[in-house]
């Protein structure tokens, strides 16, 4: 067994008096029935039993108004030793500047965007000044991907593509193998780029082709462990990406344990 942590990059677990809401939000959108209630007591006896010592905890702010309301939340769960909580920010709140040096200040490193949910697109301009601030200090967790075509859905491989490319320091995670439903278009849009990809919420819906199509087209090291919890188990997660990908042991540790170098180790 690696010496290196594992690490859940991708969950979701809320507080008690909106994680009912927010658990029936997810399922209406996803058409993915959860199989958690999304609150810690539930997510942490699952990490136990997939051998994960930590894992990442993500919220995302629907308006301006519920940025500093996330962001409290994330920062009350420092105490937790097993979580690694990050942040959110919104394109239209003012206070960006300082915000983000709370956050740094209480010892977050990363932000959360889910522009679909949060109701903005990745290619808006009022976002620039935040990747500016973020570089070399904060990791950028964003959701890629839906149903509508790349130029018509709030995110796609390639917006996420050309963040990169205008921010060059910018650590960058592309959930869900870089684009839920956009699989295509990962490897041609994002290749050669340094963009780390978890492993959330696709392993029931790609193709085996395109699976192992992004699988062999990347180094390795960019592939991160994600359940996103309520929605699927780490546990079950872990078994299918094994099997889907045919990963021996070790193959299967490195991904396990990638979270733990990109995010304790920086």
């Amino acid at each position: 067994m690696s010496q290196l942590e594992r690490i859940d990059v991708h969950t979701h677990a809320f507080h008690p008096k909106i994680a009912a809401k927010v658990v029936r939000q997810l399922e209406s959108h996803y058409r993915i029935p959860p199989i958690g209630n999304g609150l810690w007591e539930d997510l942490e006896p699952r990490l136990d039993q997939a051998g994960i010592q930590k894992c990442v905890i993500h919220s995302a702010a629907t308006t301006p108004e519920q940025v500093i309301p996330a962001n409290r939340w994330a920062v009350s769960l420092l105490k937790n030793p097993r979580i690694i909580p990050f942040g959110t920010m919104h394109p239209k709140y003012k206070g960006l500047d300082t915000e983000l040096q709370f956050l740094y200040d209480k010892g977050i490193r990363g932000i959360k965007l889910h522009p679909d949910f949060q109701g903005f697109r990745l290619d808006d301009p009022d976002l620039l000044p935040l990747f500016d601030v973020m570089q070399g200090k904060f990791t950028l967790m964003v959701h890629v991907g839906d149903r509508l075509p790349p130029k018509e859905n709030p995110t796609c491989p390639w917006k996420v593509a050309a963040i990169k490319r205008q921010f060059p320091k910018l650590r960058i995670i592309a959930a869900h193998f870089g684009g839920h439903l956009h699989w295509q278009y990962v490897v041609q849009a994002m290749k050669g780029l340094e963009i780390f990809m978890d492993t959330s919420s696709s392993l029931f819906a790609i193709s085996d082709h395109l699976l192992k199509q992004i699988f062999n087209e990347f180094p390795r090291y960019l592939f991160l462990f994600g359940s996103d919890y309520p929605l699927f188990d780490p546990l079950d997660e872990i078994k299918l990406l094994q099997k889907r990908l045919e990963l021996s042991d070790d193959h299967l540790e490195e991904i396990l344990t990638a979270g733990s170098r990109l995010l304790l180790d920086s």
